[in-house]
């Protein structure tokens, strides 16, 4: 990015484009994830880029290099757990379940808070906001669509999605012994025009005691983001089982295989109740290229979030009741 402008003094206090900063002991990059979309936001006429929509404005500014997208077509619902094709709609099927955050969140409801840090929006996941680590493992772009049920299944434009996952050796930024400095594999998006937000990461990897799978947390608007209570839903992204056979071949994923052999959709303590019927995503690539994993996922505002706390046994994963994968 290029260098930002110094605050502008005002009696008021210092401004930064015209808007009055959220915090003005500190620097305009550090004013936090919101204050980081609003910019963007606000820069919509500014370069004329309306008809691309604010997720597009929000890779344009703050991708740190140009990356992969996924595609472009919807899923919908698949109860194939084995398979990584499937039809496509417009429309969700449902309300998306709500689960557990996990205790591995990162959004301040358990210890450590990446949204409050600027750098957070972001489309590319794998490295850290300073860009001081990168995760490896076999490239993945996911693509979630947000359709508001509320009001005819439309898309649920500007809503703000916030997305993490472990790496591909089962563990997660910001928690795990050795990562707790680094905030790789999560960011957030603003949903375009039409409802869909899209994040360049890496395949996770398998954790003893859960399905491979990516968190995300829906936000209702661009100021709400750095507080968990806000959250309209909240759930997860299960990820279909021959595109995990394959991609856990692979040495960068120890212990992966095992894992995933020992656990199954319909056991699994999240998407057990229905072996992710709503959650399962639509895969498409190839371990050589990368893949790209699809999701829609149906947000009802008239119904209470009921996503609470890791469920009995733990979430999985380091410190969580679960082990991460090992050689």
């Amino acid at each position: 990015m290029s260098r930002i402008p110094e605050p502008v003094q005002t009696p008021e206090g210092p401004t930064y484009e015209g808007r009055l900063l959220d915090r003005a002991d500190e620097e305009v990059v550090d004013q936090g994830a919101a204050f980081d979309i609003r910019t963007l936001v606000s820069r919509r006429g500014v370069l004329g880029l309306a008809g691309l929509g604010v997720g597009a404005l929000v890779l344009a500014a703050c991708a740190p290099s140009e990356s992969t997208t996924s595609s472009t077509s919807d899923s919908t619902a698949s109860t194939d757990t084995g398979g990584s094709s499937g039809s496509t709609a417009t429309t969700a099927t449902g309300e998306i379940p709500d689960e557990t955050a996990g205790p591995y969140p990162g959004d301040g409801s358990n210890g450590p808070d990446v949204l409050e840090e600027s750098g957070i929006v972001r489309q590319d996941i794998t490295t850290s906001i300073d860009g001081s680590a990168t995760a490896d493992g076999i490239p993945l772009t996911f693509e979630l669509q947000v359709v508001d049920l509320a009001n005819g299944s439309v898309p649920f434009e500007g809503v703000a999605v916030y997305a993490w996952h472990c790496t591909a050796e089962g563990e997660y930024s910001m928690y795990s012994s050795g990562l707790e400095d680094v905030t790789y594999l999560r960011g957030v998006q603003v949903a375009d025009a039409d409802g869909k937000v899209s994040f360049t990461s890496i395949f996770p990897g398998c954790y003893s005691g859960r399905w491979p799978h990516i968190h995300f947390e829906v936000y209702p608007d661009v100021d709400s983001i750095t507080d968990s209570t806000n959250a309209i839903a909240t759930s997860q992204l299960a990820l279909p089982e021959d595109v995990c056979a394959t991609v856990y071949a692979d040495s960068r994923y120890p212990g992966s295989s095992q894992n995933l052999a020992q656990t199954s959709l319909s056991s699994d303590n999240v998407f057990g109740d229905d072996s992710g019927a709503l959650q399962l995503a639509t895969v498409t690539g190839d371990a050589g290229s990368g893949y790209s994993a699809s999701l829609v996922v149906g947000v009802d505002t008239t119904t209470t979030p009921s996503a609470g706390s890791a469920p009995s046994g733990g979430e999985g994963g380091p410190g969580g009741g679960g082990e991460p994968p090992s050689d």
